[in-house]
């Protein structure tokens, strides 16, 4: 689960600095359709960069312990 997330986050990057370097050299009439993509497209690469840090700060397994009494 975590490579495909960071796989998903990776593709989100290079879609983001793509439309980027398109906004640059965009004409100006094309520019606005660019700028709504590229706030989609960022908010997505947003999204799954924080999917992936809780991922990696979530433990594997359980690190609370059950007391046994009697022993």
């Amino acid at each position: 689960m975590l490579k495909a997330l960071a796989t998903d986050l990776y593709r989100a990057q290079q879609k983001v600095h793509r439309l980027q370097e398109q906004l640059e050299n965009a004409p100006l009439g094309d520019k606005e359709a660019i700028r709504r993509e590229l706030r989609t497209a960022s908010a997505e690469c947003n999204q799954l960069r924080r999917l992936l840090e809780a991922r990696k700060e979530r433990p594997r397994h359980s690190t609370t312990h059950k007391k046994i009494s009697g022993i």
